[in-house]
């Protein structure tokens, strides 16, 4: 299988340069040049296979024969070795709890798949990877806990300054060993900006081998769609193709979904569900595309002004508006209808959302959903991550898991820096090559 570049100015490349390459050197997203469908039988299968097994398969369609599918097997048995239930709410309405693995976010399937392809493929080389990431809240967590202590790849993570909750910097700023925080005086978009800008700089391309862990990143959007199959393998027997509700941010987590759905899995329809920052469901509204700066939300993982996926969206659907709005919708919701439908829904059936599921729930409820039909929203993250938030609308605790509690107890080691491609330019040269 070749990837090629969504700016398509430079030539294909093999999974694994488009791994550890991130971004391709004309500024574009790695994309497979083709989806090969799965076999039918396969789909028969579902409710049979275990998650690991699934996600075998899956990724083996993509990626073929640059990992031996026994060692692929043995790589997803470490990557998927927590659940991924889909939990029935309400009549018809289920939540796919994604928030199970080791920094309880959605973020670490991806994370967790990408440390262990690059550690498998980084066997024996003489320099070492330095993993560059912007974060909006729960990519960097998930990033770091994946990669720590991998031999051979250090970790940069930058974040925006005072936009990611305790939490969420605490699990990013805590860890140290071969993992490093910068707390950028800016928003995600600085951020993102400036991790581009590091991919196409020259001298510094030239001295620090570099690659990127956000969905920008093929090897975080490919494992992404492991999990639209397992959900569906939840559902009863019988059961027709659902409505599925992603939250959106940078809209990785969707794309997994769209790459799923072009294999031939049976998705109904998909709903783009957005906190205020709502610039894809304008463009299905519009047909326009028009980035703005970001707005800071309760849901800040989806603080997205500028979502970087959205080429790969548009290369999906042959940059064609009309195609797109046949298989995906999209609505945009303040934080505070969100927090009113997490109160309102935890009230009528005792199911806790985090934001970002709510935004999802609200999808779902925007759209005028056929009856006998399951409809699915994606929880991304874990309560006890947003619980100040949630606690002030409830007026009661969030149990806090003993391992996100332990995090809190940690000292934060974090380095300020500014919201230019030069400053970190001039971290990244002062701290050495990689």
């Amino acid at each position: 299988m070749k990837f090629y570049s969504t700016n398509r100015n430079t030539v294909s490349v093999s999974f694994r340069e488009a791994l550890f390459r991130g971004l391709a050197p004309d500024g574009g997203l790695y994309f497979p040049e083709t989806i090969p469908p799965l076999p039918a039988g396969f789909f028969r299968e579902l409710p049979h296979l275990s998650l690991p097994e699934i996600g075998t398969r899956v990724v083996a369609n993509l990626v073929q024969e640059e990992v031996p599918e026994a060692e692929l097997a043995r790589l997803m048995a470490e990557v998927l070795n927590f659940p991924i239930p889909l939990v029935e709410v309400e009549a018809d309405r289920y939540s796919l709890e994604l928030f199970h693995g080791p920094t309880r976010s959605f973020k670490d399937v991806g994370a967790r798949f990408m440390s262990r392809m690059m550690g498998w493929f980084n066997q024996g080389a003489a320099q070492e990877v330095t993993v560059l990431v912007a974060t909006s809240g729960d990519t960097g967590s998930a990033v770091a806990n994946g990669f720590l202590g991998v031999p051979g790849v250090r970790v940069v993570l930058l974040y925006p300054s005072g936009m990611v909750s305790q939490i969420q910097e605490m699990q990013l700023t805590t860890l140290g060993q071969n993992v490093t925080a910068l707390e950028v005086a800016g928003v995600f978009d600085d951020c993102q900006a400036m991790v581009k800008a590091a991919f196409v700089d020259p001298e510094i391309t030239a001295r620090v081998r570099l690659t990127s862990a956000n969905s920008i990143n093929i090897g975080r959007l490919i494992p992404q769609s492991i999990y639209y199959y397992h959900a569906l393998a939840q559902l009863p027997d019988a059961a027709p193709a659902p409505v599925i509700c992603v939250p959106s941010g940078n809209f990785g987590n969707l794309c997994g979904g769209l790459i799923a759905w072009k294999t031939g899995l049976p998705v109904r329809r998909f709903i783009a569900a957005t906190n205020a920052n709502a610039v894809v469901p304008e463009y299905l509204a519009s047909g326009e595309f028009q980035p703005r700066a970001t707005v800071r939300t309760l849901s800040n993982a989806m603080d997205v002004g500028n979502p970087s996926n959205f080429a790969r969206m548009l290369e999906l659907f042959g940059g064609q508006v009309t195609a797109m709005r046949k298989m995906i919708s999209g609505h945009g919701f303040g934080d505070r209808v969100t927090m009113d439908a997490l109160a309102e829904v935890k009230d009528r059936t005792r199911y806790l959302m985090d934001p970002h599921g709510a935004v999802g729930f609200l999808g779902l409820d925007a759209e005028d959903l056929e009856p006998g039909v399951p409809a699915i929203f994606l929880e991304t993250a874990h309560p006890a991550k947003f619980a100040g938030a949630i606690e002030d609308k409830l007026g009661e605790t969030v149990p806090l898991p003993d391992d996100l509690a332990a995090c809190l107890t940690r000292e934060k080691q974090a380095i300020s820096i500014g919201n230019t491609p030069a400053d970190l330019k001039e971290f990244l040269l002062r701290s050495g090559p990689g």
